[in-house]
């Protein structure tokens, strides 16, 4: 089977991995801006081949297609998505595994995403408001209270900031701040993207724990994929700049410790009635993968923070070892319409641990994080019994260079429990060097026994106060509006 996968990160050189096991003999191509050894090491194993080209581009995209003549098109990132890479070829006669432009505005617009909850009622909504203006987005932040101020429009992880009030005498401060953020942000986002409507949402901040659910759909049956936790800050504790994900913990099976299983069913059930409101939304079958990034919060339980269009990173590196089915059967029955009847295999006595190294610099300033020699002990990493996946790194003929982002991604099992796979992890990180001695960073606290046990002792906190606001039929919250009054939100 002859695939083609768009992408050129560790995202894709995970599915890369997971579709090469195929009993379906696959060759895969792969277009991509840059030399990723590991997807052009995937290709070479599987008779297929590495094509240069721009990933966001129909253009180059659809004339690669043309070319290689694939049975299925694979789109990893999100911006191709959005920039109607799936569509240009869909409208060609290929068979796509990836939602189109309109669909794909589920993880491009936040703002339409809230409003198509609220609009279907979809179970774990927020309330928010949405502006272009900055002047009335801060002025809204200033009147809020707690709030979390992202950018409206997808950015790569980045730009959300949370503001909370821990202290009544700092109150003041702190709406200062959220109103002179979501001012700043509004015009930023205004001057960097002219494809959606609304700048800065402003949501209300909600407390607990984060996890995401990865979800295979072809428009009418769902197939959930286990709930993997992503750890987006740059430093031990949570703390730092928020990345696009130092690392993830998964399982045992499809639910980690901190996760009940009525949790995860009830997570299931709002991808699915998503995916349904998508279908009524642009009547056209969403195919592709759904995600919720979810957060377990004492108000309503199983809550979404955002939705993604596609497989999260780094949490596809954990699915390396946890998925047992035929995956390329399963992405290729998903987008030609055929997934009614799948059953998804799952390793239920595995623990997976990932961790992602970045050099010194990500995110803030990938001036100085890119341009260093890379060195690579794949060896070593295999010998902890670990997948190494490249990322941001690109091969020239002098050999890896970085390209400012993090530069691979660590992903280990075992049935011993998260702090066998954290150890393992820790001990193949010192298989990475840049060769100039500028530094690596990457995070020693995923999977250890204190983090985990944290998140359990918070989960823990936080269902009970839902389930008892749930005992209490407590489903009302309101909030003032500057200018328009006391507004009630009604979940029920």
């Amino acid at each position: 089977m002859k695939v083609l996968l768009v992408g050129s990160g560790g995202r894709e050189h995970a599915l890369a991995v997971l579709m090469a096991r195929s009993g379906l003999e696959p060759r895969i191509a792969v277009v991509s801006d840059k030399r990723n050894p590991g997807l052009a090491e995937a290709a070479e194993r599987t008779g297929g081949r590495l094509y240069t080209g721009k990933p966001t581009s129909p253009a180059d995209v659809a004339r690669t297609a043309e070319e290689w003549s694939p049975d299925l098109v694979v789109i990893g990132p999100e911006e191709p998505l959005f920039a109607g890479v799936a569509d240009a070829l869909r409208e060609r006669g290929f068979t796509v595994y990836g939602p189109g432009a309109a669909q794909a505005r589920i993880e491009k617009d936040k703002a339409y995403a809230r409003e198509l909850m609220w609009r279907h009622r979809i179970p774990g909504r927020l309330r928010y408001r949405v502006f272009t203006d900055p002047r009335e987005a801060a002025e809204y932040a200033r009147a809020a209270g707690d709030v979390a101020v992202k950018p409206a429009r997808q950015a790569g992880g980045r730009g959300v900031r949370v503001f909370a009030e821990p202290m009544e005498h700092l109150g003041s401060a702190v709406r200062e701040a959220a109103a002179g953020y979501a001012e700043r942000l509004a015009e930023r986002i205004r001057e960097s993207y002219s494809d959606i409507e609304h700048a800065v949402i402003v949501e209300e901040r909600v407390e607990g724990v984060e996890y995401t659910v990865m979800a295979v759909t072809d428009g009418s049956t769902v197939v959930p994929l286990p709930a993997i936790q992503d750890h987006p800050h740059l430093f031990t504790w949570d703390l730092g700049p928020e990345t696009g994900g130092m690392g993830a913990v998964s399982g045992p099976g499809t639910t980690p410790s901190f996760l009940e299983p009525g949790e995860y069913r009830e997570t299931v059930e709002i991808l699915e009635k998503t995916v349904e409101a998508i279908r009524a939304d642009t009547g056209e079958p969403y195919r592709g993968t759904l995600s919720g990034q979810m957060m377990l919060t004492s108000l309503w339980g199983p809550t979404v923070i955002e939705y993604y269009a596609r497989f999260g990173d780094p949490e596809t590196a954990n699915l390396v070892h946890m998925v047992e089915s035929d995956f390329l059967e399963l992405l290729d029955r998903a987008a030609s319409g055929r997934l009614a009847g799948y059953r998804l295999e799952v390793a239920e006595d595995t623990y997976v641990v990932t961790i992602a190294l970045a050099p010194a610099g990500y995110p803030n300033n990938r001036s100085i994080a890119r341009g260093h020699p890379v060195a690579v002990d794949r060896g070593a990493v295999e010998r902890e019994g670990c997948s190494l996946l490249y990322a941001g790194v690109d091969e020239g003929p002098g050999g890896l260079v970085s390209t400012g982002s993090r530069l691979v991604e660590i992903a280990c099992p075992s049935t011993r429990g998260y702090e066998d796979a954290a150890a393992r992890a820790q001990r193949a990180a010192s298989a990475v060097r840049l060769l100039d001695g500028h530094p690596l960073v990457w995070r020693r606290d995923i999977g250890s026994r204190s983090h985990i046990e944290a998140r359990v002792r918070l989960a823990e906190r936080v269902r009970k106060a839902y389930l008892r606001r749930r005992e209490r039929g407590e489903t009302r919250v309101y909030d003032w509006i500057p200018g328009r009054g006391l507004l009630v939100y009604d979940y029920g």
